[in-house]
Order: structure tokens, then C-alpha cells, then sequence
């Protein structure tokens, strides 16, 4: 029986153990409505509110610099109203800051507050310092580009080092905020590099992937090592990132860098997207979220465990009143104070609905046209309930905002996490209903038979301007990577025609495109499906493939302008893209659809548009008639590349689009 005792002692363990402590009762927690959390400033004089209110006293310690030394000095804050602390500072002073808290009996970490806008480097104290008085020339009178309607958007997503980085580039400040703003750079065989590369390539919004400071590289040694990171562990949210800076230990000139490009943009006629991260942050731990209010900002499991649908260690808790309040009060600073356009949200399905129209609802409040979108989905189980999440089935609950449709992506170019599988573009069976859905814009339309589509098995959208279509981004591998190692026995000629009708597909569909950035020259990271904190080597754009390819970047660059200029590519409505788009009688592997009736206003009385997605050759049915060839495989011409007398039918090339307009 002896030898029993520790077999029994393992059996019972999970009975045995303590429970685990309860929660605190978060909702009796005060709620603080107020607009000045953080430093706000009179003149030359800040004063600080911190919301702490489990604190029994809460200490500011000012600095001489953003790392190192010893406190210059300490200061006592008074408790206010609704569990808020503040200290008025002497006018004039500077220097660095951190607050620390004391909770029940227990000294806590130094941290940055959380509504901290500048910071030192490594954004471990935040910096006595007004954003405000950061501008570069001009930035007064910055204003955004005109946007007439959601529909118009285009989107081309890039990371400010990967822009920049590659030695052939021809920028000055690789890796930096200034170099991604440098006009008239010029790489291999004299191409567009960089700034100029994203105005000449007929975007109407650059996505940056996150610019706000995040934890991973050290910002007194960013080139240490070749360190590199995507930027998907944030730190603070509303401080521009350190290490895009030319000096990171300076608090202004992070600021007043990151503005000029945004600045910069905007004159070049671009909008610019922030990717925003407010679903996790680096070290829920350490994090100033747990040292001011420990619990509060964060979801938990039954056992007291934090919860992690991000697949990052935590979660954010939104739906508490005081997260909710800083979210959106962190995107409308962004938006006003850094002239932000548009924001995507990294695993939007992780916050909840409520918070999502406050953000809509704030953004409103300074521009109609700033645009919202986000990824719909969440990456692991959350205590959250499902009805109350910002995933693709509620985002006909929530008005004007968007999600990324990964049932064209996937149904166009292959499962994502199944890398070996084709989609529709190079060849694989079965998936037209699941190409059709995106070609929509995830709304409801008569013709599609929803049973067949690959994940949503109904519409999604109240309008097509809440869908995103893609074949690509920074997640998983490029388009090139993707159709490489899921066609292996492909020639790299028959690889472009897979690529060229994959995005051929995207910006001939209803909805807002999307295009990672170097897709449109087959830029490739070597078959990385995940190269979040892997080298330059791999993650910069090459600007000698936009020279070796030349002809597939012209193919792209006509066809962001096919679609800026003809409005029945971009239908507004739901009840528009019903009335004008008409799928045609086509074969297993190939989609055929007609834009009818001057859809949009369109000068184009009609407009048909052929996929073939199979290796071989087609056909396919026409009416009788005389067609302008548009669009042929990778070839475009709005004034007609040929002239076509159907009398039956048309060819169709294997892994190819055709688009006809009839003469009339």
C-alpha cells in the first residue's frame, strides 16, 4: 500500500490542489468618463491622471533620461474622482516619467502610464512631453486626399523596414520612418524604389503594418544582429515605434518623423491605414495594465488562468468599460493627432462588438471617410461569447466596417495552412461557389449557392464595402511562395499566369481590394510561410525582381487602373451588385459573369469577365457579337487589344482571365 500513496496522491492532485482565487468583481470597479487620462497639457504645464483605483497610494518618479539614473525625483499623486489619481507638474519641467503603484501593501513595477503619447527609448518611461509641438513643416495644413465612396479604396500593405531595407533600394534612412517618406529613389535598371513605388503603382491607401511602439527590438541596437520583427507585440499604443526613428532616445523625433511621412503621403494624393493591435499585449505580466490594475485589462479563464484566443499568451479585455474607453480614445488620437485615414484591425474577432461601433462612432465624429477593416476572426477560444464578438458572421450587426474574406482568398489560391493544395487559379475543382462569394462582395446574391462555399455558408456583408478581398498578405506565405509549393511540377511561365489571374480575380471583384505590396513584381521570402522575426534577407522587397519582371508589374499597375476607372468594378451596394451582376453558364473550373447595364454609371454599357481556372484549355458560350478584347491573360488595354466576332463561343487559355466589352 506504500508503494501506492504517490500514484494516489497524482490521482487525487486535482482535488487536492487550492482553487484558485477568485476574480475581483470587475464591473463594481469606478469608471472614469473623463477626456484627460494621461499628461494633458495647459501651456507649458502637464498634468497627469492615472486610473488605478484598487491603489492605496500611487508615486510619480521623474527621470533624466528614458533609461538609466535614479529617480530626479518622487512625488506623492492625490486620489480624485472615480479611482483616478493626478499630480499637476511644475510648468516647464521635462524629462522622463513612470507612475508606480502600491496595492495591497505591495509595491508594484515602474511603468509608463497607459495613456502615454511620447516615450524614451524602449518605451519604459513615458516622456514630459506635448506631441503636439512635434510637427514637421507644413503639417497644419495637411489635410487627407479625397475619397468619394469606400469602394474606390485600394489597399497596399507594407512594413516601413521592408520598403526600404534592400541595398539596392536607393534610400537614405533604410529602416526608417524618413527613408520610407524619401521621394526619388531609384533601384535596378533605374525602377521606382520605395515612396515613389507606392504612388506609381495607383494605390489609394498604404496599410502599414504596426507603427506603434512595440516590445521586440531593442531601440538602442535595432540593427543588433539583423533583429527584425513585424511588430505584432505592442507596448504602447498610442507612441509611434522607436526603432523606425533616427534617434529612438529622442521623444520628438519619433513623433515628428512618423508624421512627416504621413505627411508626405497625403501629398502624394495616398491615405495611410495604421494596423492596430489592441487584442494582446507583449507581457500581460510586466505589462502596465497588470501593475496599475491588476486583472482588469485582461480575460481569464474559469481556473483564474488568462485566456488566450490571440495565441499570444493574453488577451485584452474590451468589453470592460475602462479598456473599451482606451481603445477607442488610443485610435481617435491616432486619427487626430497623426492624420491616420484608415485603421486594420489585427484579430478583430477578439474585441467585442460594442467597442467596435464606439470606435466607428468616435472616428465619425472627425471624418466619415476613415476607414475601418479587420481581420474577422480570432486566433483560439475565447471566453467571450461568440454573439458578442467582432467576427465576419456579426459584421452585419456593425456599420461601416470591414473584414478580410478568406473564402476568395482561399478559394482563389488554396488553403492557407495546407500549403500543398491549389485553389481555383491553379487548377483544383470545386471551388467556384467559394470564388464567387468574394466576386460579391460577401453580400447576398441570388445566384450563389452558399452550401458550396468553403466556410461561410451565408452571406456575411450588408455591402460590398465591407469586404476585403485578397489572395495575399504578410501572414502565411506571398502569392508566389504559396503557388510554387502547391504547383511544384509548374514552369515559373506558368506560375505567372496562376499569379496574374489570381489578383486578376481580386480587382475585377466587388468590394475593396487588397494587395501586399511586391506581389505585383512576384516578390518572394524564399517559401517562409512565417517570417514575423526573420532577417532582411528575407522580408525586404527586391527591387531587382521588380526589374527582372518589369512586364508583370506594368500587367498589375494597368490594372489597378482598369478598376479606377470603370465604376462597375466597384459597386457601392448590395442592391447594385444584385441588379448588375449576372454569373453566366459556365464548365466546372471556370466562372463567367456579365456587368450589365452601365453598372455604376460605367461608360461600358456591358462587361464580360472569364475566369479560367483550369491548366487546360476552355470555352465558353457567348451571344453572337462583336467584342474589344480588354484583358487577355497578362495583357490589358482599355482601348482594346483586339476585336472578337463570336458566333458561338470563345477560347480560353488555361489559368487565364478574359474580359470583353461588346461593340455596339
Amino acid at each position: 500500500m506504500i508503494r501506492l500513496l504517490p500514484l494516489l496522491l497524482v490521482l487525487l492532485s486535482p482535488f487536492l490542489a487550492p482553487a484558485a482565487p477568485p476574480l475581483p468583481d470587475f464591473a463594481s470597479y469606478p469608471i472614469y468618463h473623463g477626456p484627460d487620462l494621461g499628461l494633458t497639457w495647459r501651456g507649458n504645464q502637464a498634468t497627469l491622471r492615472v486610473w488605478a483605483p484598487t491603489a492605496e497610494a500611487l508615486h510619480l518618479k521623474l527621470y533624466a533620461a528614458g533609461t538609466g539614473g535614479a529617480a530626479v525625483a518622487d512625488y506623492a499623486m492625490t486620489k480624485a474622482q472615480e479611482g483616478t489619481w493626478t499630480y499637476a507638474l511644475p510648468a516647464g519641467i521635462g524629462g522622463f516619467y513612470t507612475v508606480q503603484a502600491t496595492i495591497a501593501g505591495k509595491k508594484m513595477a515602474e511603468v509608463a502610464d497607459p495613456y502615454a503619447h511620447a516615450v524614451g527609448i524602449n518605451g519604459l518611461r513615458g516622456a514630459v512631453f506635448n506631441p503636439a509641438i512635434a510637427q514637421p513643416a507644413g503639417w497644419d495644413a495637411d489635410l487627407r486626399p479625397a475619397l468619394k465612396q469606400t469602394t474606390d479604396i485600394v489597399i497596399g500593405e507594407v512594413q516601413v523596414r521592408d520598403l526600404t531595407m534592400h541595398p539596392q533600394s536607393g534610400v537614405r534612412h533604410k529602416g526608417k520612418f524618413l527613408g520610407a517618406a524619401q521621394t526619388g529613389t531609384r533601384g535596378p535598371d533605374n525602377v521606382s524604389t520605395g515612396f515613389d513605388h507606392l504612388v506609381e503603382l495607383g494605390l489609394t491607401h498604404v496599410h502599414l503594418l504596426p507603427t506603434n511602439d512595440f516590445a521586440s527590438i531593442d531601440e538602442t541596437a535595432p540593427a543588433r544582429a539583423n533583429r527584425y520583427n513585424w511588430g505584432y507585440d505592442p507596448l504602447n499604443y498610442s507612441v509611434p515605434e522607436g526603432s523606425y526613428s533616427t534617434d529612438a532616445a529622442n521623444p520628438a523625433a519619433r513623433i515628428r518623423e512618423f508624421k512627416q511621412l504621413v505627411e508626405n503621403l497625403h501629398g502624394a494624393g495616398l491615405r495611410v491605414v495604421l494596423d492596430v493591435v489592441y487584442n494582446h499585449v507583449a507581457d500581460a505580466g510586466r505589462s502596465n495594465f497588470e501593475q496599475l490594475v491588476p486583472g482588469y485589462y485582461f480575460r481569464h479563464q474559469a481556473d483564474g488562468k488568462l485566456s488566450n484566443a490571440t495565441a499570444c499568451g493574453n488577451e485584452v479585455a474590451s468589453e470592460r468599460p475602462m479598456v473599451r474607453k482606451l481603445i477607442v480614445e488610443s485610435v481617435a488620437y491616432w486619427a487626430r493627432e497623426y492624420h491616420a485615414d484608415g485603421f486594420r484591425f489585427d484579430l478583430m474577432g477578439v474585441l467585442d462588438l460594442e467597442t467596435m461601433r464606439a470606435v466607428r462612432v468616435a472616428l465619425d465624429q472627425q471624418d466619415h471617410s476613415i476607414f475601418i477593416y479587420g481581420e474577422g476572426w480570432t486566433a483560439g477560444p475565447s471566453p467571450l461569447p461568440e454573439a458578442e464578438r467582432a467576427v465576419k458572421a456579426n459584421i452585419l450587426k456593425i456599420d461601416r466596417i470591414a473584414a478580410f474574406g478568406d473564402e476568395l482568398r482561399d478559394g482563389v489560391k488554396g488553403h492557407y495552412a495546407h500549403q500543398t493544395e491549389p485553389g481555383f487559379a491553379s487548377g483544383q475543382p470545386g471551388l467556384e461557389e467559394s470564388v464567387k462569394f468574394g466576386i460579391v462582395g460577401a453580400t447576398r446574391h441570388s445566384q450563389l449557392d452558399y452550401a458550396k462555399v468553403n466556410y461561410s455558408k451565408a452571406p456575411w456583408a450588408n455591402a460590398p464595402s465591407q469586404a476585403i478581398n485578397y489572395v495575399a498578405c504578410h501572414d502565411d506565405r506571398v502569392l508566389w511562395d504559396k503557388l510554387s509549393v502547391s504547383n511544384p511540377t509548374a514552369t515559373e511561365a506558368q506560375l505567372i499566369k496562376m499569379d496574374v489571374l489570381s489578383n486578376t480575380i481580386v480587382f475585377t471583384s466587388q468590394g475593396v481590394p487588397f494587395l501586399p505590396v511586391g506581389d505585383e513584381f512576384l516578390r518572394t521570402k524564399g517559401g517562409s510561410s512565417n517570417s514575423y522575426n526573420q532577417p532582411d534577407s528575407v522580408n525586404q522587397l527586391d527591387w531587382s525582381r521588380k526589374a527582372k519582371y518589369v512586364a508583370v508589374y506594368e500587367f498589375y499597375r494597368k490594372l489597378l487602373g482598369l478598376r479606377r476607372n470603370h465604376p462597375a468594378f466597384r459597386l457601392p451596394t448590395a442592391e447594385l451588385v444584385q441588379q448588375h451582376l449576372e454569373f453566366l453558364p459556365a464548365k466546372p473550373g471556370v466562372i463567367a459573369y456579365r456587368l450589365k447595364d452601365h453598372a455604376g454609371g460605367d461608360a461600358w454599357q456591358d462587361i464580360i469577365v472569364i475566369f479560367n481556372g483550369k491548366r487546360t484549355a476552355d470555352s465558353l458560350a457567348l451571344p453572337r457579337d462583336t467584342y474589344k478584347v480588354v484583358l487577355r491573360g497578362d495583357q490589358i488595354n482599355e482601348e482594346g487589344l483586339d476585336v472578337l466576332e463570336v458566333t458561338s463561343g470563345v477560347q480560353l487559355p488555361g489559368n487565364s482571365a478574359l474580359i470583353l466589352v461588346p461593340i455596339k
